[in-house]
């Protein structure tokens, strides 16, 4: 038996869909952060750390999975349930287990349907706790990071340039178009070691003087750093990729309307040629009632002149 597709019967309830669905100008991208069966504790910690990074725009559920199984036929639907419910576009997932320890499963939806998968195995943590600095260089919340991709192989191995694309949407933040060099307080460093294995460390910016108006800038490593091991990804797929690509320029134009950065949005009217040379004008024409009045009292004049003549 199919269910019913239940129908928005107030604005309210649809302004709310509205938010909820895709946009060709996003939006700051919220992030669900989920355990599978099983966890180890370095997993618990990675997500605990990535939790803190991104907490002023992710959801973290801290109960066991059991249904969840990416990459396989049917596991999916539970995350695309989730995505829905916590209206989250991003999606990191950890489980352990003997063939995948310390597995974590970088994930991207559209329209709350699985987009595109990168699974990685953590090696070599270190988490934020272990790191010993001045506690007033850590990064403010809501700050914009660097992002520093360095190695040959972030352009030759697909594997390295789905996880780039990936760890960009996941630590990138919103997109803004000023940018303040007082609210870059950090950098992500991420070296290419081998065409599968990513070093990946988070790092505080502290600025010093340089005697030019562009300070000199010194990078004090505050966790938490790993290596990243991909293990398996799954590309999306290109209808769902077309769809999910599309920017503004190519949204369907409206014919005669234009955009000015000061006026708004302008339109053009096609109105036809009004022929008002052959139009019929009324007696009833306002303008014309004093004229009527000064023939009136013309016409009575020359009336009297006739009556009594000189």
């Amino acid at each position: 038996m199919v269910a019913a597709i239940r129908v928005p019967k107030t604005k309210r309830a649809r302004r709310e869909l509205l938010k909820h669905a895709p946009k060709l100008v996003e939006t700051g991208k919220k992030t669900l952060i989920l355990h599978g069966t099983k966890t180890s504790a370095v997993l618990n910690s990675v997500l605990s750390d990535i939790y803190h990074l991104k907490r002023d725009n992710a959801v973290k559920f801290t109960k066991k999975n059991d249904n969840i199984m990416p990459f396989e036929s049917g596991g999916e639907s539970s995350l695309e349930f989730f995505s829905l419910k916590t209206d989250c576009s991003l999606i990191v997932y950890g489980s352990h287990s003997k063939k995948r320890p310390n597995n974590l499963i970088l994930g991207r939806t559209y329209d709350h349907h699985i987009y595109d998968l990168v699974e990685v195995g953590v090696e070599n943590y270190k988490s934020m706790e272990s790191y010993v600095y001045d506690k007033k260089l850590a990064p403010k919340l809501g700050s914009k990071p660097f992002f520093a991709f360095i190695g040959e192989h972030f352009e030759s191995s697909e594997e390295l340039k789905h996880l780039k694309e990936v760890l960009l949407d996941l630590f990138r933040g919103e997109v803004v178009e000023n940018l303040n060099l007082a609210g870059v307080d950090r950098i992500y460093v991420c070296t290419a070691i081998s065409p599968t294995t990513v070093y990946m460390m988070h790092c505080a910016l502290r600025l010093k003087r340089s005697g030019t108006p562009i300070p000199r800038m010194e990078l004090v490593e505050v966790g938490p750093s790993m290596d990243l091991v991909v293990r398996r990804h799954r590309l999306p797929v290109e209808s769902l990729k077309k769809e999910a690509m599309k920017t503004v320029e190519h949204a369907k134009k409206m014919k005669n309307v234009t955009k000015d950065p000061v006026q708004g949005k302008l339109g053009k009217v096609y109105m036809p040629d009004q022929q008002v040379g052959k139009l019929a004008l009324s007696s009833d024409i306002k303008g014309l009632k004093r004229e009527r009045r000064e023939a009136k009292k013309n016409n009575k004049h020359s009336k009297k002149q006739k009556v009594n003549p000189e």
